[in-house]
């Protein structure tokens, strides 16, 4: 766009007084290219000339347009008046009702109503400093950036024009269609669309809220990295991190360091230090510390594996849970270990596999499968299937047991009540009177009923016919005091949250 041709007796007057308007030292003057109507008068403004109506100027590849302005004599400044108007390099176009130029700087100073356009980008304020060299717009009070994909607004805010980029400080706000944003401190890229960052921002996109104190932010995809307590919350769940990767469009997502992934419906955690998801397939992978809770108002199951996996069920929003090598967990009530299990949201139901072992208060429960079916009404059973094997600990050296083919517990109340055991059911408990143990009661039948108390042997009803006896204490043999196939695991029960990770004793 090139400035109009002034007007012959214009040009003549200006030929007279253009040498006033030149710096010393051959210095780069600003120059006069139109003016209706010039005036000097030293007693308005000294050293001063003043130009009237349709006021053109040049200054190296920066055009300026105004209704009036005053040039100084003694400086290389303007000073112009009412829709000024700043273009330069035939893209960036500075709009305001006053302007103050400064020829040797190149530092212009804009007031009132200032448009900043270029390109796809409009910057409005009510004040800013422009420096002509960098290309970089300045404003203290307030500032509006507009693009094709948002609207963002600070107290505080800095345009790099050639690097394409906007820098907001304090009381940061972004609006779009597909989001709403606050920031103390944050970084846009006009071109990628890309806000970097910097300081704590609260995002709000679609039904997910994202909050950060560092890291990058697409507005166009809703793609993000985030870092420094970063955190997602969506309908259904709650992400943390130390980092936090996501792609919108896929639903892939990394989070990495101290992560956890909660449930809301199902009130379980997921957590590792490295957590690969995808929220649209409701699938996520736990590695590296990777732990699980379950959590309750009344108690919660601490889960450790060497890798858990959380996938959807069949039945619509319901979860399976399943926990590979060296899984341990903890609640108050029960222990348990075992080298793979499953967990079912849709019923609560518990599945260990590889040598299972399930610790309630003083009983032990060993299989070579465990089952724990936690129903709405109790009570809650734990099934044994192959070589179900039960040992109570009556006191330091002695054990109640009870061994058989396939076996289910009751609980109640959080205790183990009763006891059905199917084949080749065996028995050895500790019988007592009113003076302690009088010896070892020791029988055998396909099927047994065991009624407990506390979790200590109450009765034992035997469905068929038993074979037993009862050994007087003092005649009982070293042989008689064990079953075929005892083990007492205590050494690797957890005793708290904490053991759960600890080594595999």
């Amino acid at each position: 766009m090139k400035p109009k041709i002034a007007s012959s007796k214009s040009l003549i007057m200006l030929l007279l007084l253009l040498p006033a308007m030149a710096f010393a030292q051959g210095r780069k003057k600003i120059e006069l290219e139109h003016t209706d109507s010039l005036l000097f008068d030293q007693s308005v403004v000294a050293n001063a000339q003043r130009l009237i109506g349709h006021v053109q100027l040049k200054h190296n590849n920066v055009y300026m347009w105004c209704d009036s302005a005053y040039s100084y004599t003694d400086t290389n400044v303007v000073d112009a008046f009412g829709h000024v108007h700043i273009l330069k390099d035939d893209t960036l176009h500075l709009y305001s009702d006053f302007l103050n130029y400064n020829g040797d700087t190149k530092w212009a100073v804009v007031t009132g109503h200032v448009r900043l356009v270029n390109k796809k980008i409009t910057l409005t304020t009510d004040s800013m400093d422009f420096d002509m060299n960098r290309n970089v717009g300045f404003y203290t009070d307030y500032g509006t950036v507009k693009d094709s994909a948002s609207t963002l607004t600070s107290k505080i805010g800095e345009y790099f024009v050639n690097e394409d980029r906007t820098y907001f400080k304090t009381e940061v706000i972004g609006l779009s269609q597909k989001y709403t944003l606050s920031s103390d401190t944050l970084v846009y890229n006009t071109q990628t669309k890309v806000a970097s960052i910097v300081g704590p921002t609260n995002i709000q996109d679609g039904q997910n809220f994202l909050y950060a104190e560092d890291g990058f932010y697409n507005t166009l995809n809703g793609d993000v990295q985030l870092y420094r307590h970063p955190e997602i919350i969506t309908p259904d769940q709650n992400i943390l991190a130390d980092s936090i990767f996501y792609s919108k469009a896929s639903g892939d997502g990394r989070a990495i360091g101290s992560a956890s992934i909660e449930d809301f419906k199902n009130q379980m955690i997921v957590r590792g230090n490295r957590i690969v998801y995808n929220d649209q397939q409701q699938k996520a992978l736990a590695t590296d510390s990777a732990h699980f809770v379950l959590y309750s108002e009344q108690d919660s199951l601490y889960l450790h594996a060497d890798t858990l996996k959380s996938v959807p069920d069949t039945i619509p929003d319901e979860k399976r849970i399943m926990a590979y090598y060296n899984v341990k967990f903890f609640r108050d009530d029960m222990q348990g270990k075992c080298d793979s299990m499953v967990y079912y949201s849709m019923d609560s139901t518990i599945q260990l596999y590889t040598n299972p072992v399930i610790w309630t208060g003083s009983n032990q429960m060993t299989a070579d499968y465990i089952e724990m079916v936690n129903r709405s009404n109790q009570p809650n059973l734990v099934k044994m299937d192959r070589n179900a094997f039960i040992v109570a600990q009556e006191d330091s050296i002695r054990f109640n047991q009870i061994k058989g083919r396939n076996m289910v517990g009751y609980i109640k109340d959080n205790q183990l009540y009763k006891i059905d055991v199917d084949g080749n059911g065996q028995s050895l408990y500790y019988a007592r009177d009113k003076n302690g143990i009088i010896g070892l009661n020791k029988a055998q039948s396909s099927s047994i009923v065991i009624h407990l108390v506390k979790s200590k042997v109450k009765k034992i009803v035997f469905v068929k016919q038993p074979d037993g006896t009862l050994m007087p204490l003092m005649k009982i043999a070293v042989t008689d005091k064990l079953l075929p196939g005892f083990k007492w695991l205590e050494q690797i029960r957890p005793e708290n949250i904490s053991d759960i990770f600890g080594k595999q004793k």
